[in-house]
């Protein structure tokens, strides 16, 4: 027999961004106590909502399964003594897998004779292990801040002000601060009232009735669902931000959508102040007309039923006018702002007690920014672009609206540049040199944002190196990963001739010129080098296989578009070209032996065979040429990765002939070090692509 399984957690309202993760871990921490517990079940369910967190399994066994489990114990040797009869040890052993000696079985392992104990283990029923295992599962569930109330020692997300918990028709009796399980249940806060469970598969039923949508995915239809149909009759374009989605999915049990308005003036300041306070303040989906113009509406999902929207639609009107209200003054206020005056006023905000000024930052980036611009040869007027938006890339941090919206700087910056006269590429790239900011974000479009942008990047993670500031785990307080992984995408999207290591340059540089660093400049470079190797190999493992990214990262990261390339180069090589196993293989013994040179140089006079010599003069034109960009040119190769590889391939034969005709541990010393010699310069030819002995073969 199998009864449903129903833990309901009542709660004080839960932040909505908690209760997604909660709900998952409710979910996966029942599973593993039930596969634990060797409690069989169908299939577990959980739910959520602001008040909430439930999880119902399907189909859970009423009893644990038998197990029959076989144990090994003491050698034979040891077990029994000259007369064949048990020892202390195999009697101790007994004991303790509560078995008779006589039960004994004997099994052979690895040529050795050992004793097996079996034993029976007999299930317990269901209803004696969940009162305990339930009230685990809660203690155990963790949250990214937790409360404490009345005088219990207890903490938990928000106070728990009930739970149910059935068996079927049972309840499972426990108690946590007070709170002891039942079968009654809070519906709506103000459409439903308390309800009786008489199973645990009523559930869903028994919260519907009481004005509660318990299923996340059912809420989540309804509300796309009824925007959907206030879009198609109105005919807009509602922009419904996945993030926004989610929130307002967790802050209702019975969602309504409903529209409001807003006075058409308003529409004078900026399309993307007002959606900011619209979504950031008031959780509103914004309306758009058909180019993406925004519209004097909005739509919000409210926490109840249809009736009297009119009327809730006006208060919200009312608290939206305030807030639009706020935003045009300080708007307005910030156009009086001088671009100079507000540089001023950044040399008085800390960036970090260590790093300075918001003003020496801005400093160090367009030092950064100039050496990256001649680096990168560009023309007098970008250079100039380049310096200029270096300049005032932060300016806009000072203003009202950038502190009310501090997800709008850049946006407001580039606003402001523009109406302050500024060049349209330089007003641009105020806005691009923040990009990417999050996952999925494009990079900057320009040359001019993209090298600010690099330049405001990796003076912050140099700087915060240098100063002993290193993520470490969850940690990353500055967002340093975030700001590296644009690093490699900004370099590999433009395709630019600049390596990592120019770019640790360039900032150790400057900021050792400012006396930042409080480490030496070789350990703040070596932790820089490890870590966009992490960067790096996360983003090759997106498309390519983690033996080929270890061989490509082990020949150098620094250069990541030709790193990407020379991935993507080798996985088709070691997927379709054929017999490159056994190119691999040959390169491969040429490494194992090149570990045992000693550092000599090669000498072509100490040569004894015509092999010896072959190998080296392929060796000498490919050392000599590296001429990969020639092939590229001149023989029709995609990439210069597939045609330097094709021309390390061909060392394949010659390699094979050394091998088949040469002994290479000769017994003459100087002979035998020549060899491996010549073996450990082609290994360090053949490692500029690739380190080749870490591709695994299935």
């Amino acid at each position: 027999m199998a009864k449903d399984l129903l833990l309901e957690i009542g709660l004080e309202e839960v932040p909505a961004r908690f209760l997604r993760a909660a709900m998952n871990q409710l979910r996966e921490k029942t599973e593993k106590w039930l596969d634990a517990s060797r409690l069989g079940y169908e299939q577990v369910e959980a739910y959520a909502t602001p008040r909430r967190l439930a999880v119902l399994a399907r189909g859970v066994a009423e009893k644990q399964s038998d197990v029959s489990e076989e144990v090994k114990g003491p050698s034979r040797k040891i077990a029994q003594d000259a007369n064949g009869e048990w020892t202390k040890a195999a009697l101790g052993f007994a004991r303790s897998q509560g078995v008779e000696a006589s039960d004994f079985t004997f099994r052979e392992v690895g040529g050795v004779e050992y004793i097996y104990a079996t034993k029976s283990l007999n299930g317990q029923e269901a209803s004696a292990l969940l009162p305990e295992g339930l009230k685990n599962i809660i203690s155990s569930l963790t949250f990214p801040k937790n409360m404490r109330w009345g005088a219990y020692d207890f903490k938990f997300v928000r106070p728990i002000r009930w739970m149910v918990s059935l068996f079927g028709g049972d309840v499972v009796p426990f108690e946590i601060t007070d709170v002891t399980t039942g079968r009654v249940t809070r519906g709506h806060r103000f459409l439903g009232g308390e309800a009786s469970i008489a199973q645990a598969g009523d559930y869903v039923e028994a919260l519907r009735a009481q004005h509660v949508l318990v299923d996340v995915e059912e809420r989540q239809t309804l509300i796309l669902n009824q925007i959907r149909e206030l879009a198609e009759a109105k005919n807009w374009n509602i922009a419904i931000k996945d993030d926004l989605l989610e929130e307002v999915l967790f802050l209702v049990e019975t969602p309504t959508a409903l529209f409001g308005t807003f006075e058409e003036s308003f529409l004078n300041i900026p399309q993307d102040v007002l959606i900011t306070s619209m979504r950031e303040h008031q959780r509103y989906f914004p309306v758009l007309d058909a180019e993406g113009k925004l519209l004097p509406f909005f739509v919000t999902v409210r926490n109840g039923d249809d009736r009297s929207l009119d009327f809730i639609a006006k208060g919200n009107e009312k608290v939206l006018r305030a807030r639009l209200s706020d935003a045009k003054f300080f708007y307005e206020e910030d156009q009086k702002l001088q671009i100079k005056d507000a540089l001023s006023k950044l040399e008085n905000v800390v960036f970090h007690e260590e790093l300075g000024s918001t003003g020496d930052k801005v400093r160090r980036i367009r030092q950064t920014a100039d050496r990256i611009a001649s680096l990168l040869g560009v023309n007098a007027e970008t250079a100039q672009d380049i310096g200029r938006t270096a300049d005032i890339c932060k300016f806009d941090l000072v203003t009202q609206m950038v502190y009310e919206f501090p997800e709008l700087q850049g946006v407001m910056g580039e606003d402001y540049a523009r109406k302050a006269g500024e060049k349209e590429a330089v007003a641009r790239a105020v806005f691009e040199h923040y990009q990417p900011r999050f996952a999925g974000e494009s990079v900057p479009a320009s040359i001019v944002g993209s090298v600010v942008s690099l330049a405001d990047k990796t003076d912050a993670i140099v700087g915060f190196f240098g100063i002993g500031i290193v993520p470490t785990g969850s940690q990353d307080p500055y967002a340093l990963r975030r700001q590296a992984a644009g690093i490699v995408q900004i370099l590999l999207d433009h395709d630019l001739d600049l390596t990592l290591d120019q770019l640790f340059e360039l900032s150790l540089s400057v900021h050792e010129q400012a006396g930042n660093l409080k480490r030496s400049a070789d350990e703040v470079r070596k932790d820089l080098e490890s870590f966009f190797e992490l960067r790096v190999k996360k983003l090759l493992s997106e498309t390519l296989r983690y033996d080929v990214v270890d061989a490509v990262i082990a020949a150098g990261a620094g250069d990541i578009s030709a790193v990407v390339t020379r991935g993507k180069t080798l996985m088709n090589a070691v997927l379709h070209v054929e017999d490159f196993k056994t190119t691999v293989e040959s390169f491969t013994r040429t490494g194992n032996l090149a570990s045992k040179a000693d550092g000599r140089e090669v000498k072509p006079e100490l040569f004894e065979g015509e092999a010896e010599r072959e190998l080296y003069r392929a060796w000498e034109l490919l050392h000599g040429q590296r001429a990969a960009r020639d092939y590229a040119e001149e023989e029709g190769y995609t990439t210069a990765a597939e045609a330097e590889l094709t021309a390390l391939s061909a060392l394949k034969q010659p390699i094979t002939t050394f091998f088949d005709r040469v002994m290479v541990m000769a017994e003459d010393e100087d002979v035998r070090a020549n060899r491996l010699a010549l073996l450990a310069a082609l290994d360090r030819e053949l490692k500029t692509f690739a380190d080749f002995g870490k591709l695994v073969w299935q």
